[in-house]
């Protein structure tokens, strides 16, 4: 092979190694596109983190106040179970001699606790005059009991002064001095002289 031959044959080699390195520098650089791509792709895919919240003032703390929240002005009735004797009227009958004093009589003992000064009682009540036992009131007609505050000056003192104290569920009989009804002479259309109520008991709040 002459000078030249071997020239040009080194030439072609140099050029096709020339064209190899090319080409792997092309797929190199190809490759780096690619994987820069899955990378960005990979990015956008990612979740971001969350924002922080926008700068706000803290919330003030609720006050704790210095003294228990006040109980509603009224509480739950307080009903207990009632004696069978209670479902019927009781028959009231005169009693003897004067009363010269409140006297409080347990015709039936309630189970129930003791009847406060200012709760609102439940009631059934037959109210008779004491020296012949006339009839003068009653709940039992009209089949509702009446409802109203003890102790609080807003019923006859025979009433406000014996009451407080019997268990609910009782049916109490209650002798009363005229001074502490209503007075020696009728007045209003309410009965004069001494009196005797047989109440029961039902309930209270």
């Amino acid at each position: 092979m002459s000078v030249q031959d071997k020239t040009a044959a080194g030439k072609r080699r140099a050029q096709a190694l020339s064209g190899v390195l090319a080409g792997v520098a092309v797929i190199a650089v190809l490759v780096a596109v690619f994987i820069g791509i899955q990378v960005s792709d990979d990015d956008d895919k990612t979740t971001p983190a969350a924002a922080p919240a926008a700068s706000q003032p803290a919330a003030e703390p609720a006050p704790v106040p210095s003294e228990p929240a006040a109980a509603p002005s009224q509480a739950a009735p307080v009903q207990p179970k009632l004696d069978k004797a209670l479902q019927t009227k009781p028959v009231v009958k005169a009693g003897k001699g004067d009363v010269t004093k409140l006297v409080v009589t347990e015709l039936v003992k309630g189970t129930g606790p003791a009847l406060q000064p200012g709760q609102t009682l439940a009631a059934n009540y037959v109210g008779v005059t004491y020296a012949d036992g006339k009839e003068f009131e009653s709940t039992w007609e009209s089949g509702q009991p009446a409802q109203f505050q003890v102790g609080a000056g807003g019923l006859i003192p025979g009433w406000d002064k014996g009451l407080p104290g019997v268990k609910l569920g009782s049916r109490v009989q209650l002798d009363i001095p005229a001074d502490m009804a209503y007075g020696e002479k009728p007045t209003g259309g309410q009965p004069a002289g001494d009196l005797r109520f047989v109440i029961d008991l039902l309930a209270a709040q």
